[in-house]
Formats: structure tokens, sequence, C-alpha cells
């Protein structure tokens, strides 16, 4: 293969993968200082409430792609360590909105900070030439995955 010709599905695939274990040990890391608080899967609940802002147990649950039942055992402990409130749908009162609560976004906060740190760390190791294609790759990598625009971002949200 000639350096101009695009490398071929399976080579991207496997540098992602080599990516992504990289970026899943600092996502681990940024984790541990909190891996008595919450667990992965909880911390996950944590982010979608604060990005997404109040929501019922059935979004919630489809957007973790699990069962209403597995969220509900999620959320519970959640709201027994302070990190998640119920409250009263204001629309229909039947209905129970989940949100973050203050404690919930100091620990997204928290977490953040760590593994925006170990990022550019990772970041200032890359050759200042190669940081535009990475930093396009990725983009396109992100919005291939649906994921929210940085103006998004979690701390953009407020309750």
């Amino acid at each position: 293969m000639s350096t101009t010709e695009p490398p071929d599905d399976e080579a991207v695939v496997e540098g992602v993968l080599l990516a992504s274990r990289a970026l899943v040990a600092v996502a681990a890391r940024s984790l541990a200082g909190v891996a008595d608080e919450v667990t992965l899967p909880q911390y996950r609940v944590l982010v979608l409430l604060a990005l997404r802002g109040p929501q019922g147990l059935s979004g919630l649950a489809d957007a973790l792609a699990v069962a209403p039942s597995t969220a509900t055992r999620m959320c519970d402990r959640l709201v027994r360590k302070g990190l998640v409130a119920r409250a009263e749908d204001p629309s229909d009162r039947r209905q129970v909105r989940l949100q973050c609560t203050a404690a919930g976004r100091r620990l997204i906060d928290e977490v953040s900070e760590r593994r925006r740190a170990e990022i550019a760390a990772l970041v200032k190791a890359l050759p200042v030439a190669a940081r535009p294609q990475v930093l396009h790759a990725l983009s396109k990598l992100a919005d291939a995955a649906g994921e929210v625009p940085a103006e998004q971002d979690v701390l953009a949200w407020q309750l």
C-alpha cells in the first residue's frame, strides 16, 4: 500500500481499538478515586442525568440500553448515596423524574478534572504537527458515535 492510499477498514479498526484501550485506561484511572462511591455503570447514569437533565426512568433505561428494572436498581443505589434525586413530574404526578444532585455533579466534576488532566498529558506528548489530524479524526469518530458536542458537555447543563 502506498502512503497516499487510505488504510483499509481493518487497519482503521485496529488503530481505533488500540486508542480505545488507552482511553479506557484513562477513564478507569479517573474513576479510581471515587470507586468506593460509584461503579462505572452508576457513573454513566450520573453523566446521562447531568447531560440530559431530569428524566423518567424508562427514558434513562433506554439511553443506558438496560432493562427498566436494572435502571431502577442503579438509581435506587444512587438515591441512597445522595447523588440522584427523585421528583414528581409536574405534568404527570404518576411519573417520577430523576435528576443529578449537587453532590452527583461534584462527583462528575472531580472525575472529569482527573480525566482532563490525563488527556492533557497525552496531548502534550503528541507532536504539535500531528495534533490537527488527531483532532479531526477524533471529532469525526465522535460524530459517527453520536456523541454530544463539547458546548453541550455535562458541565454545561444547569439544574
